[in-house]
């Protein structure tokens, strides 16, 4: 039988970078011998995290009501309703921001809600337009980038680079070049962001905001690893709220990513719209998640475990990965983007004589996986050198397993840059 698919079919049923990156992990990890996993976006296994959720699983099961409630009802297509009513109390009595449960809409992961999200207000619209997600400043997550049912559904914008003490540096937003007309549906950005670890300034977040709402536009802030929780956070960051601002949260780098939990606060309309595709792509978002940390939410404690482990945790290995590279690279000329929050190193090398992806390639023969930086540029409407100059590095794994693969890293950079040193000179 010959299957014909729609052109939203042959999208996905093309093999896209993403998806071959996600094949070489799982390739990877079924492989034989040591493999230096410095790719993927998994997050760590702090044992104190690992100890604590087994602790409240195991009291979820003996409570039979809440078991049953997690485990054996189908929730509202909002998501669990003691969970969203928890949280917006929470957030109404810590920090004041004006939300009702009605506000809040959970997802099978936060994937899966920016999916939903940006087809919800991006794309053909009924005046004629085609709408688009403006993304102010790139690299940004690569997993926005097929999100579209239609194509070319983003509207994005190079950064401005200030070079720091080496070997830092720091994206930022070129507020001066924002787009003036009204093919803009929503605003976009991630704080701390995915490769980078850039945390915008208030500076930007205020003007990103005050741009958005004289546009009448929502302003999307993905809060995967930021405040209020998980708190991936380096540097003083607050939470963010406005009443036209949508906010995403996750439970994954809680330490939960196999409960596949999105968490929407958002204004009322665009609650119950992605509510409404909820019931049509899975009729109910899963209960487990929200069933675990109910108890978390009501008391206040799922605020406190950022702070206490997580954290701590993270900038420790960061510090750790950092001394690592400067010692294995030496006189190699590479920059990294100032590590304020995430679990990243997202890595230039200038001068690399070699694509990223070409490097991607030969480390994966040296059992090395990362991943290449041009598959964190959706939307850019113009070849840029720059990202294929650039890794993300995942130090959260073992440090066995992070500290030989920089060495290894490190090593095939010096040696292609002393190829590509001969071939200039015999060139």
């Amino acid at each position: 039988m010959e299957v014909r698919f729609s052109t939203f079919g042959e999208k996905l049923t093309a093999q896209s970078g993403i998806l071959q990156l996600m094949d070489d992990l799982g390739k990877a990890l079924r492989a034989e011998g040591p493999v230096y996993m410095l790719g993927g976006g998994n997050p760590a296994k702090i044992p104190q995290v690992v100890q604590f959720f087994r602790e409240r699983l195991q009291a979820l099961a003996q409570d039979e009501a809440r078991f049953l409630r997690a485990f054996t009802d189908y929730a509202e297509p909002q998501g669990l309703g003691e969970f969203r009513e928890a949280l917006a109390r929470l957030f109404r009595e810590r920090y004041g921001w004006p939300i009702g449960p009605e506000n809040v809409v959970l997802t099978n992961g936060s994937q899966n809600a920016f999916a939903l999200l940006f087809n919800l207000l991006a794309g053909p619209a009924s005046d004629g337009r085609f709408r688009k997600i403006l993304l102010p400043v790139l690299p940004e997550y690569i997993g926005y980038a097929d999100t579209g049912w239609v194509p070319d559904i983003f509207l994005a914008m190079k950064p401005t680079i200030e070079l720091l003490d080496a070997p830092f540096y720091k994206y930022h937003v070129d507020l001066s070049r924002l787009p003036d007309h009204e093919e803009v549906a929503a605003v976009c950005v991630s704080r701390p962001t995915n490769p980078t670890g850039n945390v915008l300034t208030e500076e930007e977040l205020d003007a990103l905001a005050q741009w958005s709402r004289e546009r009448g536009v929502p302003f999307i802030i993905d809060n995967a690893y930021g405040a209020p929780f998980p708190s991936i956070l380096f540097t003083d960051a607050e939470p963010y709220w406005d009443e036209h601002v949508v906010l995403a949260l996750s439970l994954s780098k809680v330490g939960l990513p196999g409960v596949r939990t999105g968490i929407i606060l958002a204004p009322e309309p665009i609650a119950r719209a992605l509510a409404r595709m909820n019931a049509i792509f899975a009729l109910a978002p899963a209960s487990v998640g929200p069933g675990l940390v109910l108890d978390l939410v009501r008391s206040g404690e799922i605020l406190e475990l950022g702070p206490r482990w997580i954290q701590p945790y993270y900038r420790a290995k960061r510090d750790r990965a950092l001394e690592w590279l400067e010692e294995f690279m030496g006189d190699v000329p590479y920059r990294v983007h100032l590590p304020e929050g995430t679990f990243f190193l997202w890595v230039w090398f200038p001068e690399l004589p070699i694509s990223a992806q070409e490097l991607y390639q030969r480390l994966k023969a040296r059992r090395v996986l990362v991943v290449p930086g041009q598959y964190f540029f959706p939307g850019l409407q113009a070849p840029w050198d720059h990202q294929h100059q650039c890794l993300r590095i995942n130090f959260a794994g073992p440090e066995e397993v992070v500290r030989e693969g920089l060495r290894r890293l490190a090593r095939l950079v010096r040696e292609v840059h002393k190829a590509g040193e001969k071939a200039v000179a015999v060139s």
